[in-house]
């Protein structure tokens, strides 16, 4: 069965230098979707001391990964990376359920989740 959200090798090396850098380690990634953007939605990525009783544990990589129930449904599927370029680096997300997306590579939406759509 896939995971809710996989986190690549290259992700994972990338989040646990940042955890060491912010002096952040044995936190948990939290990857979550919030209201607002061009399209509705925007990805969230940010370190969470504590798990609640509404979110999933995910391992990969030497990371703890934390998903909330209410969000699972829209990431399903997500795949979180690591990308170079001759322009510098930085995370990518590809989500299977987006139906719609906006230049800024952060905003979405799904066919069952609009959200509410903000300027970008």
């Amino acid at each position: 069965m896939a995971q809710v959200v996989e986190v690549t090798e290259a992700a994972a090396f990338h989040v646990k230098e940042m955890m060491r850098h912010n002096g952040e380690e044995g936190s948990f990634l939290r990857v979550a979707v919030n209201g607002g953007g061009c399209s509705g939605l925007t990805y969230g990525m940010g370190f969470e001391t504590e798990k609640s009783e509404e979110d999933q544990l995910l391992e990969q990589h030497g990371l703890q990964i934390l998903v909330s129930s209410e969000d699972a449904g829209i990431l399903n599927g997500t795949q979180v990376d690591y990308k170079e370029s001759l322009m510098g680096g930085g995370f990518t997300i590809n989500n299977p359920n987006a139906i719609a997306s906006c230049g800024c590579g952060t905003s979405f939406r799904t066919a069952k989740k609009a959200g509410t759509p903000a300027d970008c």
